[in-house]
């Protein structure tokens, strides 16, 4: 417990539910030694071996802090790295956060993960993922609309990627919706679709360049890498 020792100091525990989550949960003895670790070390070790953003909630929960004590931590880490210029940052993205390399020295990161091998989005998907990022939720031939072209195969290849979702279906046709995935936010480094750029007044409406046409735009054998025989 807290309390005033004989020379007026206090004990800098915090206490409450909120600042004592090791002992809230009735953590064995042993798994109290991982809230005496040094904060800051303790969360480099730990965002070092995610595979997705990690949350302020999940990190203060694993390590045993408050979590304004993560949060703080987590900033003053960020601001380190950028000071020192490092080739690494860390970064609050999705809802998250992850070490990313640093994007003045992408080059270097692209030259050793390719190394000769193409493992970037055509154009084709490129471009239906935009649609599909402004448009969301959006169904195929929505997208196909857009962009003047059946998209079934780089709609394929976007879903196998982990970028975009199905997210229910249209009321009126019963089609299919697709939306963007924490991975799409994770990958562009964005906290939220919020944060996309203002590029959705240049896109056509769908409904002006769609007509009634229905969902079933006929689809084609297709090579997951790009779009159907007709998109050039």
């Amino acid at each position: 417990m807290s309390g005033v020792a004989d020379g007026g100091a206090y004990d800098v525990t915090e206490t409450g539910a909120e600042d004592a989550p090791g002992e809230r949960s009735g953590a064995p003895a042993g798994a109290l030694g991982v809230a005496e670790l040094e904060l800051k070390p303790a969360l480099e070790a730990v965002l070092m071996v995610v595979d997705e953003p990690a949350t302020e909630e999940h990190l203060a929960r694993v390590l045993e802090r408050p979590r304004r004590a993560v949060a703080l931590a987590l900033r003053e880490l960020s601001d380190d790295y950028a000071r020192q210029g490092r080739g690494f940052d860390l970064r609050l993205v999705a809802g998250g956060w992850r070490f990313y390399s640093r994007a003045a020295y992408a080059d270097a990161v692209e030259s050793f993960v390719l190394d000769g091998q193409q493992a970037r989005l055509t154009q084709a998907a490129l471009e239906t993922l935009a649609v599909v990022a402004y448009r969301q939720p959006v169904s195929r031939s929505r997208v196909s609309a857009v962009r003047g072209v059946n998209c079934d195969g780089v709609m394929r290849t976007l879903l196998q990627r982990g970028l975009v979702e199905e997210a229910g279906t249209e009321p009126e046709t019963g089609a299919i919706l697709y939306r963007t995935t924490n991975y799409f936010l994770e990958r562009m480094g964005l906290r939220g679709l919020d944060e996309l750029p203002e590029l959705a007044p240049f896109l056509p409406e769908a409904d002006a360049v769609e007509g009634d046409s229905p969902e079933g735009i006929p689809s084609f054998d297709v090579d997951d890498s790009g779009d159907s025989q007709t998109d050039h």
